[in-house]
């Protein structure tokens, strides 16, 4: 039976329902325990903050390699669809959060009814016609009478509206967890975003630079093959002169056609290089082209890593890890509450009027009120293996958070380690282009002499050749090894800086 409930007691029930708080089952988050060291062991002690300011290739000093990376916030592929998982992720969560609230339906009716009573003919006879159901509907006809009678007819018009909420009490904490899960990956995705962002600035950066040093090494092997080319006109002058022998004149020609060789490959990476960064910044590669400025004239700025412990804010993948290790224990949780009972709560209101209200009476007003308590008493292990499931994967996320972190260390360590080498490699092939320059003045001037043989110039030119070179090469590694500290320290992301991001 439903007994009418007026709107104020309605409204109370439903407000003393939302109000039932939920204890919440199931275990607690704790961040895995770490063993995070002290320093860093390839980094001079310091226990300063990290330093890697937010835009952090601004720090190269390359108006174009910003340029580059602006475009690619715009316009990158990767760069969007992360945009993209963020929305999906966002609108999830609230698809998630809606248990937390009363589900509301309505519904309306019309009925419309037709009848008709003969008034005429021979003897006596009674008749009907009718319809009912909604408009556009096709009812039943019946009746008895006798063919051209006179009739008269009568419309009946019945209306009936009605609402309906149900609500299921939270009281174990089951919809706030699923609701808190969706959050978490929610949140993750916008870490995960960064990540993507930080992993495409640093391609860029790193791409730039390397087309910059296959444009460098190629300036040098033209520059040595001008030299070869000049001193292989020098010998076929003395051998004219009968001065020199034809095997001068020959090796000195394989030098320079060792020379002229390289270059093909050189400039071929160097276009490769530039074509990779159109699908980087999200341009068609024919329109990247990029201005003759030498490695050598970009800035190698200082950065200090701070402390280890840091990265477990400064790192978005770290950060990444860990949401979806909360998400993974919010699961849990939701899964340990399915074993206990679910409280299902509905309510029902609604208006049945008559248009014939002379006949029918005034409108009624219909309303209810039910709960329904539901346990499961045995599903063959379903809910058991589902929670079985959830632990094991989030096990699974646990490693794979301590994973990341110590991905991070290795990264940070990585970079240090290649910075340092190649800081001194650097130093020491610039030392080794210097002195072997100095050799190849010698032989020269020596050359225009006559005191000088062919082998020596011949074995002067290969090593300066191979020393500029071998610079050339270092100088590159000193620039990608700090754009993979950059990366490896966040690239100036934090957390605390970006506490809805």
């Amino acid at each position: 039976m439903c007994l009418p409930m007026t709107s104020t007691l309605r409204a109370a029930a439903l407000s003393g329902v939302l109000a039932i708080g939920g204890c919440g089952v199931g275990p607690t988050y704790h961040r895995p325990a770490l063993d995070m060291p002290d320093a860093f062991s390839s980094a001079a002690p310091s226990f300063g903050p990290a330093i890697s300011p937010v835009d952090w290739w601004r720090s190269f000093g390359s108006p174009e390699l910003d340029a580059l990376i602006e475009k690619a916030a715009a316009d990158s592929p990767d760069v969007q669809a992360a945009a993209a998982r963020i929305i999906e992720a966002d609108q999830a969560a609230r698809a998630a959060g809606s248990p937390l609230l009363p589900a509301i339906t309505g519904t309306a009716s019309q009925n419309w009814e037709r009848a008709g009573i003969n008034t005429g003919g021979t003897g006596t006879s009674s008749g009907s016609f009718g319809t009912t159901g909604t408009p556009g509907s096709t009812g039943a006809a019946t009746g008895t009478g006798i063919p051209g009678s006179n009739q008269k007819y009568f419309e009946d018009r019945s209306y009936a509206g009605q609402i309906s909420a149900s609500y299921e009490v939270d009281f174990w904490g089951k919809n706030r967890d699923a609701l808190r899960a969706a959050q978490a990956t929610a949140l993750g995705n916008r870490y995960d975003a960064q990540t993507v962002w930080l992993t495409t600035a640093s391609s860029i950066a790193t791409t730039y630079f390397q087309a910059l040093s296959y444009r460098d090494r190629l300036a040098i092997a033209q520059h040595n093959y001008d030299a070869a080319e000049n001193v292989l006109n020098y010998y076929r002058g003395r051998l004219d002169a009968g001065i020199s022998s034809l095997l001068d004149v020959s090796q000195e020609e394989a030098l320079a056609a060792g020379y002229r060789a390289q270059i093909p490959s050189f400039q071929s990476q160097y276009q490769q290089e530039v074509i990779a960064l159109g699908i980087l910044v999200g341009e068609a590669p024919e329109r990247i082209h990029l201005s003759p400025v030498p490695l050598t004239q970009l800035s190698l700025p200082a950065v200090q890593p701070g402390m280890p412990a840091d990265l477990l804010r400064r790192r978005p993948d770290v950060a990444y890890a860990e949401q979806q290790l909360i998400s993974q224990n919010q699961t849990v949780r939701e899964d340990v509450a399915n074993f206990y009972p679910s409280l299902q709560l509905t309510a029902q209101g609604g208006l049945s009027s008559a248009a014939l209200s002379a006949i029918t009476g005034p409108g009624t007003l219909l309303a209810s009120f039910a709960s329904q308590l539901t346990q499961t008493i045995f599903d063959n292990g379903q809910k058991a293996g589902t929670l079985g499931q959830a632990k094991g994967r989030f096990k699974e996320l646990a490693a794979d958070y301590v994973k990341a972190v110590l991905q991070a260390l290795t990264d940070v360590e990585t970079a240090l380690t290649q910075q340092g080498f190649s800081a001194e490699q650097e130093t020491r092939e610039t030392e080794a282009v210097r002195t072997a320059q100095h050799s190849s003045d010698i032989a020269h001037a020596q050359l225009e002499a006559g005191t000088v043989d062919i082998a020596t110039v011949l074995n002067i030119q290969t090593t300066l050749f191979g020393d500029q070179d071998t610079l050339a090469q270092a100088r590159l590694a000193r620039f990608t090894a700090l754009v993979s500290l950059y990366k490896a320290l966040g690239g100036g992301w934090s957390l605390t800086e970006h506490p809805h991001a």
